[in-house]
């Protein structure tokens, strides 16, 4: 829980109709492709729900990952097995509705997913972000995320680091 606000797992009752966040690809998502990616198990979708009220004031999504040993930089794939993909955990979506920026849940839901991840009883090496616009990659390296060499709009923050962070 975060003050006035819930994250849970995403659910049928939770209303996705008004979701406002003022991009229209992330919006059309949330509100009309979320739950095809999780009838497909391609990703799981958390909400933050305003307690008072039960609106969802922002959600991510989580998903299995690989990247490229080759694309990771030098100083992180210097430390790494030799095989030619690093296992990793996505956040694919993070966005908080406009009617609850400034209130700090885009950091509450990062550290959701960092935790979630962190914690889980599965190996990845590392969180990637697909950063959809420069904005968001900022938002991302504010964080820790580093970018990674051929494509700049993705970042990646490794596990030990994501533990040290939630200390």
């Amino acid at each position: 829980m975060t003050g006035r606000f819930i994250i849970e797992p995403l659910k049928k009752s939770h209303n996705r109709s008004d979701f406002s966040c003022g991009n229209d690809r992330i919006d059309a998502f949330f509100r009309e492709t979320v739950s095809q990616d999780l009838k497909r198990n391609y990703a799981t979708c958390f909400v933050a729900c305003d307690i008072e009220t039960n609106r969802v004031a922002g959600f991510y999504t989580l998903s299995s990952n690989s990247v490229l040993l080759k694309d990771v930089p030098a100083s992180l794939a210097q430390k790494l097995p030799r095989y030619p993909s690093v296992p990793a955990v996505l956040i694919g979506w993070l966005a908080c509705h406009n009617d609850f920026k400034g209130m700090g849940l885009g950091e509450s839901l990062l550290f959701d997913a960092i935790q979630t991840v962190a914690t889980a009883p599965i190996g990845a090496h590392a969180i990637f972000a697909h950063a959809i616009d420069e904005k968001a990659a900022t938002f991302y390296e504010n964080y820790g995320f580093s970018r990674l060499l051929d494509q700049r709009l993705t970042l990646y923050l490794s596990i030990e680091t994501a533990k040290k962070l939630m200390n």
